[in-house]
Order: C-alpha cells, then structure tokens, then sequence
C-alpha cells in the first residue's frame, strides 16, 4: 500500500497559511435514551454552529469500523500517522511528556494508582483521583525501589497517573497490561507478548511485589497498575513529511508526548484554556500549524455525567471566538475519538469534525453535532486522511500527476 506520507513529502507546497487542529478529546457522544440529543447536540454551541454554517462537516473513523480506540491511536490518526502501522505504547508517550529523555534501553510504562480491597481485587482503579501532591509523594517512596540488573526511574505525571521506566540491557518492550479495566477483579499478571520480552514482565513482576509493600499503608492509592509497557519507536517527523513547523499547546503530559514523539514544539500551554488561548496568540507569527489539545470531554465522558460533558463542549465552543480573531486559513474541530457519558468509555463510533476555510465546498450545514454530521460534505472517512484534507484547504499541496 502506498505510504501517504511518501506523497505529501512530494506534493509539499510552502505558503503563509496558518492551520489550527483544536481536539476536544472524546467529543462524539450518545443521546442517553433514542430520539433524545448527544451531549455535542445539547450543548449551547453558538460559535461552533457558527463556523459549521461557514465550512463542511463529517465524520472520521480513528481506526477502522467497529474498533475502539485509545488516545495514543486516535490523535495519530488525526495527525496523519496509520495508527496500525505505528502503535505506540502509552508509556512512551507518558514519558515524553513529562519530557523525560527516553533512550534506546529504556522500556516505559504508563502507571495508575489504584485501590485494592482485603480480597485483592480492585476496587477503584484509578485510586479515587487522588490529588497530585498525594500522587507526587507516593512516586518518591517507588522511586527508592531496586531492581538487579536495570535502573528504575518513577517520575509522577499528574493526579493518580506515574512513569516507570526501566534501562537496562535486553529488555524487550512487548508485555501485556496489568490493568483488567473493570473493578471487582485483582490486577491482571505482567504477560510477555515474545521472548525478548520475558526478562521484562519478570522485572515488571518484581516492581509491582515490592510497591505492594511500599504503598500498603497508603490507601486509597495502596497498589498500582500497569499500561501502554514499551519502548520508544522510530516515527517521521512531522515538519518532514508535511513541511509545516507545528507547534502543540496541550495541558495534560501524554498529549504534549503525543506531539513530541511526532516532531512538534511542545508549547507551555499553563492549566487552563484562557492560558493555551494566551500561548496560541503568543506563538501565532512563529509556527504554520497549531494543534490545541482539551481533555476534559472525554474524562467527563469516561464518569459517565452526561451534565458535565454538554458544560465542558459548552467552554470548547466559548473558545472558538478568540482563534477566529487571528484569522486563521484553516480551523479543524473534532475529538481523537468518542466517549460517550452513556457508556462511560471509549467507543468505536466516528467522530463529529469540523472543517472551516474559504476554501471549503459549504454542505448547507446549520449546526456542528452527530446528525448534522452524518449529512455533511465531508462524509464518513479514516481520520489519517484529515491531515491531507486540511494541507489542501491551506493551498499546502501541490497538483498530483500531469
């Protein structure tokens, strides 16, 4: 199959256009009972509704039909990347965010506190969303733990969430979670996928015996889980393949690892939307493309509060004014994937985007939410191919063949 970035590195074209990717993670949602509206389609949208009049809308597909996919997956996708072709491990992308320097001997893993009962099962499994001075702390106490033969490094990354890394030679990065993702289960056991891997899950296994002693006394957050365990793979670089100089400006450390490991400058982007707005605003005259980065339509989404959702699109589109004033060529508006409150997950169905230049083909479109979307002129599409849609909305591609 043809490489698509074996093409855009030919068609490249320079200009003065600016693009800007806002991502509001998990945004496709559900209607909680049939006939009854998404949180996208009960939210008060003004501004989006106002854009969707001026531009064309669609839906994407972050994997293939009927998969579900995880955020590492889904905003490769967006970026242009075939999220089958490079699967990142989401320690990885943890580790990059919080800009810690991975090397070739290095074997990453995203690790979740969480809350074990006096049966060994797990009874929240993120440990109640402890605070991030909690969290902090008790990566101080596992960061003293010894491993013969690697070095182990835990560095907190926010809330319940931690890095561990392991270097060491041999070490081979293909090792199953640990987390069953359901309660009223024990921790699953690290399991190598090949036997490069074996020396790993047996390290695995001896971090997670001797932070079971560490963290006893420290309830809720008294274990921990095991995600994304890998090592950190070749992947072009982004102003290579589109010839763009991209700048991201999230707030959470996987989504500023997700624009590091692709090549972008990763922007201080503060805690708060006011703050990206600041930085984006900032940065405008310094950089082609913009990725902005909001993540609190999918954790809403993952409680399962229909309410807090529609309020958190509410405050994406209250930000749509202040990007429209620096007038970019090209604005793009959707999520990495869907998460609706109804199932409080991540789910396959596609995703609402949004698409807006003078360039685009106008589908008659009168507010930005599902429905609208299945009707719009986009129509359905993988979301690898959003990247080359918004380069040729920006005059960034050249003609194909004679």
């Amino acid at each position: 199959m043809y490489d698509i970035h074996d093409l855009t590195r030919k068609l490249q074209r320079s200009n003065d256009s600016k693009i800007v990717l806002l991502v509001a993670d998990g945004l496709g949602g559900l209607p909680l009972s049939p006939g009854e509206k998404t949180e996208l389609e009960t939210a008060k949208t003004p501004n989006l509704d106002e854009l969707a009049q001026q531009g064309t809308l669609g839906l994407s597909t972050p994997v293939l039909p009927g998969i579900a996919p995880g955020s590492g997956p889904g905003h490769l996708g967006l970026f242009g990347y075939d999220p089958l072709k490079y699967q990142i491990g989401r320690g990885v992308l943890e580790a990059l965010g919080i800009d810690f320097d991975l090397g070739d001997n290095d074997v990453a893993i995203r690790g979740n506190f969480c809350t074990i009962s006096d049966d060994g099962n797990i009874s929240d499994r993120r440990a109640g969303r402890i605070a991030s001075d909690i969290g902090a702390k008790l990566c101080e106490k596992l960061d003293q733990i010894e491993i013969p033969g690697v070095e182990v490094f835990v560095r907190h990354v926010k809330e319940y969430r931690l890095v561990i890394v392991f270097r060491g030679e041999g070490l081979g990065g293909e090792i199953d979670d640990t987390d069953p993702q359901r309660t009223g289960v024990p921790p699953l056991d690290p399991h190598p996928r090949d036997e490069a891997s074996q020396k790993t899950a047996e390290i695995c296994k001896a971090f997670i015996d001797q932070a079971r002693e560490v963290l006893k006394d420290d309830a809720p957050a008294n274990l921990l889980t095991m995600r994304g365990i890998a090592k950190r793979p070749p992947i072009p670089k982004f102003e290579e393949v589109y010839g763009t100089r991209a700048a991201a400006i999230a707030v959470y450390p996987m989504y500023r690892g997700l624009a590091r490991l692709v090549g972008m400058d990763v922007l201080d982007a503060g805690t708060t939307v006011d703050d990206q707005l600041n930085r984006l605003e900032a940065a405008w005259d310094d950089y082609d493309f913009f990725f902005i980065h909001y993540k609190y339509t999918d954790s809403t989404g993952e409680d399962g509060n229909f309410e807090a959702k529609v309020a958190r699109t509410e405050d994406v589109d209250a930000a749509i004014p202040r990007i429209r004033e620096l007038n970019p060529d090209v604005i793009v508006v959707t999520g990495d994937h869907s998460t609706p409150a109804k199932m409080k997950a991540h789910s396959w169905h596609p995703v609402p985007v949004l698409l807006a230049s003078d360039m685009a083909r106008f589908d008659g479109s009168t507010e930005f939410g599902e429905a609208a979307c299945v009707r719009g002129g986009l129509g359905q599409f993988e979301a690898k191919y959003l990247m080359m849609m918004a380069l040729a909305h920006a005059g960034r591609l050249e003609k194909f063949g004679a």
